[in-house]
């Protein structure tokens, strides 16, 4: 695995507006957990889509592809708890389930031989 560094550093800067407008956006009192939250779910898979690489060609594509998904899912996620007044254990559940889901299955994708 090999790591872009500038790509990655690209991918955090537009996670860290994304995170400040969800928590522009946000009208209640969980608006720094939307902030935090938002800048952490939505940099993992933004930084793998863009700035890592594998040795495989077709690793790197699947993996890739699954994170660019999985940030689509985790965006609109963090929209709709942006507008919603919601629990902090449901916040973190949720998205919590879903960043470990999009692990699990990257693990899964470098693991298997091709």
């Amino acid at each position: 695995m090999k790591i872009n560094s500038i790509p990655c550093v690209l991918a955090a800067a537009i996670a860290t507006l994304i995170a400040f407008g969800l928590y522009s956006i946000h009208a209640y009192n969980n608006a720094w957990l939307v902030a935090i939250g938002g800048f952490i779910c939505l940099a993992l898979p933004l930084a793998t889509t863009f700035g890592v690489s594998f040795e495989q060609s077709r690793t790197t594509t699947n993996i890739k592809v699954l994170s660019g998904t999985f940030f689509a899912l985790l965006l609109v996620s963090h929209f709709v708890f942006a507008f919603l007044n919601f629990t902090t254990p449901a916040y973190i559940v949720i998205n919590g389930i879903v960043l470990l889901l999009w692990l699990l299955i990257a693990y899964a994708i470098t693991k298997a031989k091709m």
